[in-house]
């Protein structure tokens, strides 16, 4: 608690927090006015759709650098080093951390949400299923790059370091890792299809979509060629929860084993 509410202090201190979600604001009410003049009976999900498509862009590198710059400033500001020193070891230092990063990032995009759904019920027939979908997949989203934020600001000795890792991150799952999949793709058969499916999956960015599109069926996978069907061998869901164990541990690994407990710059 201790950590959540010193966490909140900050952000509530700094512009990172709410530039963020004041974007987010700004673009769920954009969507909104867009999609005005779409039908009563089904706009709702093509607003979804049209949302989660606009912010993909926006949340990841948003909580990458949030993640990153809250851990960096602790080592700037020479409170890590007053942390460690007393009974926490950085494993639970990080934990904290990060607990305090997802209440502190997550409490006002869920706040955001709820009344964006009230704004929806003037417009749109709703589907709370299909939101809480949504919702869920924002929050997943927001996690894993939560994560590998912290992961940058802990073995990042510099402002520019953890500008250009973060830059590099968001470019690869955005561009380069589909990139690398499609330069492969006319190598891809029955055989080593799963083994392709679960690189294409490891991307959160793919995972999440897939979760959300079929959890509101957009895309239905009832009458699918034997390629497809070996390529969906679990079901989507599953492929969300292992890319979360994936990453989160991936990425919680990666802080401990290559922090560095001073900044410069």
């Amino acid at each position: 608690m201790h950590y959540i509410w010193k966490e909140w202090k900050e952000n509530i201190r700094g512009k990172g927090l709410w530039l963020s979600v004041s974007i987010i604001v700004l673009i769920s009410i954009s969507i909104l006015f867009r999609s005005s003049v779409l039908s009563f009976d089904k706009g709702f999900y093509v607003l979804l759709i049209n949302l989660f498509d606009t912010i993909i862009y926006f949340i990841p590198i948003l909580c990458l650098f949030i993640g990153a710059f809250s851990i960096f400033q602790e080592k700037e500001q020479k409170t890590l080093i007053m942390l460690l020193t007393k009974k926490d070891n950085y494993a639970s230092f990080l934990v904290r951390k990060s607990l305090g990063l997802y209440v502190v990032v997550l409490v006002p995009l869920l706040i955001w949400f709820f009344l964006y759904l009230l704004l929806l019920k003037f417009n749109f027939a709703i589907d709370i299923k299909s939101y809480f979908i949504f919702v869920a997949a924002i929050v997943c989203l927001s996690l894993v790059f939560l994560q590998m934020g912290a992961a940058i600001g802990s073995f990042s000795r510099s402002r520019m370091q953890i500008i250009g890792y973060t830059i590099f991150v968001w470019f690869y799952f955005f561009f380069l890792h589909d990139f690398i999949l499609l330069s492969i793709l006319p190598d891809v058969t029955h055989e080593n299809v799963k083994l392709f499916s679960s690189a294409y999956f490891l991307n959160p960015l793919q995972a999440i979509r897939m979760f959300l599109e079929t959890g509101m069926g957009v895309y239905s996978f009832g009458h699918m060629s034997r390629l497809l069907e070996k390529f969906m061998w679990t079901k989507p869901v599953f492929f969300l929860l292992g890319n979360l164990v994936i990453w989160l541990s991936v990425s919680f690994a990666t802080a401990i084993a290559f922090n560095r407990k001073e900044g410069y710059e």
